[in-house]
């Protein structure tokens, strides 16, 4: 989407949004907002498979809620920390791990599930 710039509060500031698809049996379509000096080394074009760290955000604003998506790093799919060429994009809120979001379920051990109670 194109870029857009303004004036706040705070100065100056520049924002594009880009709408990404996430892979999968059901894919989702996001539009994320990449802000400030992202914007520089900001190089992809349709259909780059990319890693994108964000934060999700909502505020209040004359009795509406709504919601931003902010990028805070955009990398190829293949040079992304502890993604390996894996192609799955995945969110893990700032200062969280990926290990604390498991993907399933621990499987059962045992096969006498009456006695599993704690009492």
């Amino acid at each position: 989407m194109p870029a857009q710039t303004g004036t706040g509060k705070n100065g100056e500031w520049r924002k594009q949004d880009i709408i990404v698809e996430t892979d999968g049996q059901f894919p989702k379509k996001i539009c994320i907002s990449v802000w400030g000096d992202k914007l520089n080394n900001l190089k992809m074009a349709p259909g780059d498979m990319l890693s994108i760290d964000f934060d999700v955000e909502s505020r209040e604003y004359q009795g509406k809620w709504y919601t931003d998506c902010k990028a805070w790093r955009i990398m190829p799919a293949g040079n992304a920390p502890g993604n390996a060429s894996q192609g799955n994009p995945s969110y893990t809120p700032r200062g969280a791990s990926n290990s604390g979001f498991p993907s399933s379920p621990p499987p059962l051990s045992g096969g006498d599930f009456d006695n599993d109670l704690p009492f």
